[in-house]
């Protein structure tokens, strides 16, 4: 049901649109609140945050219609208003839009052509309304899809591919707080989730700086993934970079004990496959990297210990000239059959 209020001091007024609106009124698509002038209309939208549309005449007592207009975005910055007056010269109608009103109609009021502006104008707002709530979504959507979804969900071909898939190359980092477990045993939920929300903050910051971009949140940890240029350097100096943040962090106080916070990082680069993951029937899709380059760098971080970065030994070899490695020796993985040579990043 649309609500209407209309602004005039004719009480005559407020009696032919009861008479001639009858039957919306009825049936519950028209709803009308009457104001006198400008004041009180503004004493009325404050009070009711559902009007959608004025009607408003221009010559009344107190606050005129024209001044009206101007203090409407500050009151109901969504709302039209429509004029409805016998002072139909140019210099009032050019006034009145150039102040924000969406239609003029003049007075004595033919009541078809009324009702047409009104439809008009309802359809405006709704459009204005519907706008606002996409961007009110959208927004909160970014808060939970990395941008990098959101650009791939931008293109033309996104519908009918949306299960594809690539071959990248790409480096892929897991970021584990350790001992965070534990302590969710002896915490409540609330600040469980805010301390956790906290040190999330630190090492999203640090991937972001690299140019990484978080694949996901699984429990505790973080998956991020760091494509282009430079792409294994760059998801070393993250690792070192949420490395030294985390170490910064002071000990929080948990009563008897204290919990120093630590990350452990598994690291390793090659190729994945990229692409939707899930079922697209059910309109429930992951957009990940998988594969065994994945896999392997879960894996390193599942062995490492708190404080320590490991990559595989093909990663060491492509940057054992620009960073600063110790060998850790042949780990044993899980799900692999042989050790895997495993280096520890210390700078």
């Amino acid at each position: 049901m649309a609500k209407l209020l209309v602004v005039d001091d004719e009480a005559d007024l407020e009696v032919l649109i009861r008479q001639k609106f009858r039957k919306k009124i009825r049936e519950k698509v028209y709803s009308f609140v009457f104001a006198r002038d400008g004041n009180e209309a503004l004493a009325i939208l404050k009070e009711q945050d559902d009007i959608d549309v004025i009607l408003t005449d221009i010559n009344m007592p107190g606050m005129d219609g024209l001044t009206l207009l101007t203090k409407l975005p500050e009151a109901n910055p969504v709302i039209k208003a429509v004029m409805v007056s016998a002072y139909g010269d140019m210099d009032n109608i050019r006034t009145a839009m150039n102040r924000g009103a969406f239609d003029f109609v003049f007075k004595p009021v033919n009541f078809d052509d009324l009702g047409t502006t009104i439809e008009k104008t309802l359809q405006h707002v709704a459009q204005l309304k519907s706008t606002l709530q996409a961007i009110k979504e959208n927004n909160i959507l970014k808060m939970y899809v990395d941008e990098n979804v959101l650009n791939f969900m931008t293109h033309q071909e996104f519908e009918r591919s949306l299960t594809d898939n690539e071959t990248v190359e790409a480096s892929v980092l897991f970021v584990d707080i350790c001992g965070f477990t534990a302590i969710t045993e002896h915490v409540g939920a609330d600040r469980v989730v805010k301390m956790l929300n906290n040190l999330f903050d630190v090492i999203v910051k640090e991937i972001i700086n690299h140019q990484g971009h978080v694949d996901k949140f699984m429990g505790d940890a973080v998956m991020a993934v760091f494509r282009g240029d430079y792409h294994m350097d760059r998801a070393i100096e993250a690792a070192l970079a949420v490395k030294e943040r985390i170490a910064e962090m002071q000990p929080v106080d948990l009563g008897e004990d204290a919990f120093k916070p630590a990350v452990s990082i598994g690291i390793n680069s090659g190729e994945m496959i990229s692409g939707n993951i899930g079922s697209a029937s059910l309109r429930r899709l992951d957009y990940t990297v998988i594969g065994d380059t994945v896999n392997v760098a879960q894996r390193l971080q599942g062995v490492a210990k708190p404080g320590q970065i490991l990559v595989a030994a093909h990663v060491y070899e492509k940057v054992k000239q620009s960073f600063d490695l110790q060998e850790i020796g042949p780990t044993q993985l899980k799900n692999k059959a042989k050790p895997v040579a495993v280096y520890e990043v210390l700078a």
